[in-house]
């Protein structure tokens, strides 16, 4: 048994195919049209704004007279006037690793927008278990001995049952499924896992503001202000609108443009 802290990987996003991007610029009539958007993310979501209004410059609308340059001039008033569906179209991939059950139950009612793949506790084994621990716990000297008592316990149940039922020795994988599902149903909501959650930067928005608020569970707050940290520089043009104050130790990241 062993205590462990969540880990954050982004491992994929959006990238634009450069010679599509450029025959629709050409077929609309703005094929000199340029961005200075930091990321392909970005970019993307400007030019899914502009398309909006035929706004890459000015005549191409003849009601658009002047526009906006900039990306970052450009998506500070789309998050302003609330034109979320834009920033719907880049998506984000990110591995969560050494996250608990109890925080891939609170990850998964966020549905809209996003994809997730969990570790399947049917298929891999509960040798050893390892768990985040909670501050409350820790701070407190007999609660972490019983906290710490009662993982080690359910470590040895798990391998208890690995022994009776003489699972190194079961030749057919089917049947070793069949007793790995029964052994997780004594393992604890806290045993630590990894799912990956695939999310477009709309939804990212809205479960970063959601999740980093100090209401919300202490675990999930942690590894969202661990995602924010990843995201605030490298989106910067859709990320600058937040500032972040501490609330019980944690970062709770707010903006005036909430539910973009």
């Amino acid at each position: 048994m062993k205590f462990v802290e969540p880990k954050v990987f982004l491992v994929g996003e959006t990238r634009i195919i450069e010679e599509g991007l450029q025959a629709y610029l050409r077929h609309v009539g703005a094929e000199d049209w340029s961005t200075d958007a930091p990321s392909d993310s970005e970019r993307l979501c400007e030019v899914m704004g502009r398309l909006c209004y035929r706004s890459f410059k000015p005549g191409l609308n003849p009601n658009v007279t002047r526009v906006r340059e900039g990306n970052e001039t450009y998506l500070r008033h789309i998050l302003e006037v609330g034109h979320g569906s834009v920033i719907e179209h880049p998506v984000l991939n990110f591995v969560f690793a050494d996250v608990s059950r109890v925080f891939t139950h609170e990850l998964v009612r966020h549905r809209a927008g996003t994809a997730m793949s969990q570790e399947s506790l049917r298929f891999v084994r509960l040798d050893r278990l390892s768990a985040y621990c909670p501050t409350h716990i820790r701070e407190n000297e007999a609660g972490m001995e019983i906290f710490s008592r009662t993982l080690e316990k359910l470590e040895e149940v798990q391998a208890e049952l690995a022994r009776v039922y003489a699972i190194d020795d079961e030749k057919q994988f089917n049947v070793k499924k069949k007793l790995t599902s029964a052994f997780r149903r004594v393992a604890p909501d806290g045993v630590a896992t990894t799912i990956g959650w695939s999310c477009n930067l709309r939804s990212l928005r809205h479960v970063i503001e959601m999740r980093t608020e100090p209401s919300a569970e202490e675990e999930i707050r942690v590894v969202f202000g661990m995602v924010y940290e990843l995201v605030r520089n490298r989106y910067p043009s859709l990320m600058g609108d937040y500032e972040v104050e501490m609330a019980d130790g944690l970062p709770w990241v707010k903006t005036a443009h909430r539910k973009v």
